[in-house]
């Protein structure tokens, strides 16, 4: 078959909506932005795991401990959800870790801020959270069927994670004297515990 009517079908396929599957034909352009997108993705879920999970010995109770334990394990699993996606691409997961490490790929600078009070964590599950939510749910129709399915998943999830900071921080604004500034000036206010 000749590379316009592989290009044809490929793009009839897409118009169609019709997932494109790891063994399909899909254009060396279409791979590298897919390669690129994911693995991007996961290493962002990856290395947004290490504010919660410094966090877990510190939050306020109990409830707080395994609230930050399940969501930390949610986004390790939306890692490998995402890493193995990646792999049905042609790139080995090995390969993607060294890339993050060397600087050749990237992950979402908003990890990059510290994340220093209780209200933080907060924030960054209502906020961080509530806007990946609003990138990530058009991705459930992406075009290729590995990084749609996996997101389906994601996106629920990440629902929860909003929950939870909302419920945080809103916990903090009804609180006591100290908790309430923590709440309206969270990243950058004195801490509160909820």
């Amino acid at each position: 078959m000749l590379l316009q009517d592989l290009e044809k079908l490929f793009q009839d396929k897409v118009d169609r909506e019709v997932k494109i599957e790891p063994k399909d034909w899909m254009p060396d352009a279409y791979r590298k932005t897919n390669l690129r997108q994911i693995s991007q993705h996961a290493h962002s879920e990856i290395v947004g795991m290490l504010p919660e999970g410094n966090w877990i010995t510190r939050a306020p109770s109990l409830k707080r401990k395994a609230i930050l334990l399940a969501k930390v394990q949610d986004e390790g699993g939306h890692g490998l959800y995402l890493y193995s996606a990646a792999e049905t691409l042609g790139m080995s997961r090995d390969e993607m870790i060294n890339d993050l490490h060397s600087g050749k790929a990237k992950y979402s600078s908003i990890f990059n801020y510290p994340a220093l009070t209780w209200a933080d964590m907060g924030a960054i599950g209502w906020l961080v959270d509530g806007a990946a939510i609003l990138n990530q749910v058009m991705l459930c129709r992406t075009s290729y069927g590995p990084y749609a399915r996996a997101m389906v998943r994601i996106c629920k999830e990440e629902s929860f994670h909003q929950r939870q900071g909302f419920e945080t921080l809103l916990v903090l604004s009804r609180g006591t004297t100290e908790q309430k500034p923590c709440a309206r000036m969270p990243l950058t206010a004195g801490g509160g515990q909820a």
